[in-house]
């Protein structure tokens, strides 16, 4: 009778601390005793190839966390795959970083639709995704996820405060759109068309491009054949430069203005062979030379582990949009789970430890940032920032 008591007494013993102890770290998947596993899907190949600088930026700033220690004893184990920017590509990516590798999150994924091939997928997982898309589109937003954590301030507010830059600024009063056939290109076409709608005027015209289109000289002639003084073009790098070429070919020179996607000067002066000058951009973020102490890092980081990669705006905006991600890990602490990573994100409140616009996150609202500036591309491919923060939301 004693014997068993005393086993009654144990097991009870052992129920009480196993309620008590925190979920081990091998019960939760993509956390071990000493890494968590963060994957990522980038164009590293393809039309959108420029853009995959943004993931191979982010890798830089793991290493760099890695070489600090970690995030409480664990390091970070960063996955990068190339889905050339092919939706099935990242559909496939997405099943084997929860299938086969077992990831804890995802960060970046650059691409309307390759994150939507893989958002659903990854909210039925309880994937993590923080700056999720890198894009500012509302399919982030709407319907409200909790597993996604967008940084990019949303197209649509992006696109209609460019256009006020131009009518209000400028002075330019006849604007014309260029933009990808997609939620991408349609969401800034979206933004400039509310702020003509309140101001009672009417976009001279709309021109669409499909991803796989590469003859761009029609395209031109209707921009030009509109009068438009300005263009907003909304739209991946390859098209930029292909619709500056045409519009050279033909004598047309509006001034062009795009969002922060284009906000790499040097880059795209040089695949535009220097027809980027002169462009307006979104540019909610530090200028290659900043003296920002955070940018003083990044760079000294980037001379010591990938001094090969070229330092230019999409590649540190990889450290942009994993720097949210480092502090939610901190934030919730050594007992890591989806359910205490979300809380944890939810406290950050006009958070500055970035190199953008403040960020906030809230449990109604996961929209990061709601800023911007704006910025012109110098002959020499430098930004000139010609305005100070603006709040861009409704």
């Amino acid at each position: 009778m004693l014997k068993r008591d005393l086993v009654l007494v144990c097991l009870l013993a052992l129920a009480a601390f196993l309620m008590t102890t925190p979920v081990s770290a091998e019960q939760v998947r993509g956390v071990t005793d000493t890494e968590i596993l963060i994957g990522q899907t980038g164009p590293q190949t393809g039309p959108a190839a420029a853009w995959g600088a943004v993931a191979r930026g982010s890798g830089l700033f793991f290493k760099g966390i890695n070489d600090e220690g970690g995030i409480h004893g664990r390091k970070i184990k960063y996955l990068l795959r190339d889905d050339g920017y092919q939706p099935a590509k990242t559909k496939a990516i997405g099943t084997e970083f929860v299938e086969q590798i077992g990831i804890f999150g995802v960060v970046g994924c650059v691409g309307v639709g390759p994150g939507m091939s893989v958002r659903d997928y990854y909210t039925e997982n309880k994937v993590l995704m923080v700056s999720f898309g890198c894009s500012g589109v509302t399919n982030w937003i709407q319907p409200f996820n909790r597993y996604i954590f967008p940084v990019y301030q949303l197209y649509v507010d992006e696109a209609k405060a460019l256009t006020r830059y131009f009518y209000e600024n400028m002075k330019l009063k006849k604007v014309a759109v260029f933009y990808q056939n997609d939620d991408y290109g349609k969401q800034g076409l979206e933004g400039v068309e509310r702020y003509e709608k309140e101001k009672g005027l009417k976009v001279v015209a709309t021109v669409s491009a499909e991803v796989t289109d590469r003859d761009l000289s029609s395209h031109a002639l209707k921009l030009k054949e509109s009068g438009a003084e300005a263009v907003v073009l909304w739209a991946m790098p390859t098209h930029g430069a292909l619709l500056l070429a045409e519009c050279a070919k033909i004598g047309y020179k509006p001034q062009f203005g795009t969002s922060s996607t284009l906000s790499d000067g040097p880059l795209m002066m040089s695949i535009t062979k220097g027809l980027w000058a002169g462009m307006i951009n979104s540019f909610p973020i530090e200028t290659p030379d900043s003296n920002h102490p955070l940018m003083v890092k990044y760079r000294a980081w980037h001379q010591k582990y990938e001094p090969n990669e070229r330092w230019g705006t999409f590649y540190y905006s990889g450290c942009l949009y994993a720097e949210p991600l480092a502090e939610g890990l901190r934030r919730a602490g050594r007992n890591l789970t989806p359910e205490t990573f979300i809380k944890a994100m939810e406290t950050i409140r006009d958070w500055k430890g970035a190199i953008g616009a403040p960020i906030t996150f809230t449990p109604t609202d996961h929209q990061g940032c709601k800023d911007t500036r704006f910025a012109q591309v110098q002959p020499d491919g430098s930004m000139k920032i010609l305005t100070d923060w603006v709040r861009i939301t409704k």
